[in-house]
């Protein structure tokens, strides 16, 4: 099973609260970017990332300074968005942090994907940039980031197992990223956290930001490996909608 999420705009550096325990596995393309992106202007730099000057100063400083060996932080504690704080991995115990590690995979414009304890530095690219000399990034990373969300699950006997199990809790903007490269075998559920309006579910993106970290938690502190475990999940006032969700597709209402 892997969980899938996306990653966060805002990030950090912090070499010492944990340790990292492994490297992207497509460092190679992450530097074909960092070339391409270190060639490019501060205005088209800028226009890429449309963002105000400040956090475009910050960020094409970093690209032209970036070293991607060195002064790595843990992907899942260098994001610092509103998923990451509710998830809460720096608090994790030692199977929490085992579970996420061999389960949860971050998609990433820059990274492609990444196990939770990948070094990482800060950097600024989100998968729907325009980046017209690299050409569009969803036609840069292919199909790789399916391949390696679904990369090596074996059974215990060692045999290939029959499809893939994926949890979404990914945005729109990164699940597509695997979904399209879905096989019939597959098994791929997403999860939504919603609110009945005017008769219809509806997602408020911080709302659902807040509960997808929380479930990752939740996941992690069970050690869920079976999708029918999800429906247990109770926080943030949410619950399981059994009328409303089917094999593809749980539902959370508040």
């Amino acid at each position: 099973m892997r969980i899938i999420i996306s990653p966060a705009k805002k990030m950090n550096i912090n070499t010492d609260t944990l340790a990292c325990r492994s490297v992207p596995v497509y460092l190679k393309e992450t530097g074909e970017l960092l070339e391409w992106m270190r060639s490019l202007s501060y205005a088209e730099a800028k226009e890429i990332w449309k963002c105000n000057d400040k956090i475009a100063e910050q960020n094409y400083r970093r690209f032209q300074e970036m070293d991607l060996e060195r002064n790595l932080t843990p992907a899942v504690i260098a994001y610092e968005g509103i998923q990451y704080q509710y998830m809460a991995p720096a608090v994790f115990g030692g199977a929490e942090t085992d579970y996420i590690q061999e389960h949860l995979r971050i998609l990433s414009g820059f990274y492609g994907v990444l196990k939770p304890f990948d070094g990482v530095v800060p950097y600024r690219l989100e998968m729907q940039a325009k980046a017209s000399a690299a050409g569009d990034l969803y036609r840069f990373w292919g199909d790789k980031l399916y391949r390696e969300v679904v990369r090596a699950e074996r059974t215990e006997n060692g045999k290939n197992r029959q499809g893939s199990l994926i949890i979404n809790l990914a945005s729109k903007e990164y699940s597509k990223c695997v979904e399209k490269y879905l096989k019939p075998e597959d098994t791929y559920l997403t999860i939504v956290f919603g609110e009945m309006t005017d008769g219809k579910v509806k997602q408020k993106g911080t709302f659902a930001k807040m509960a997808r970290g929380e479930m990752v938690r939740f996941m992690a502190e069970n050690e869920v490996e079976d999708p029918e475990e999800i429906k247990g999940f109770d926080r943030l006032g949410y619950r399981f909608e059994e009328a409303l969700s089917d094999e593809r597709e749980y539902i959370f209402l508040k």
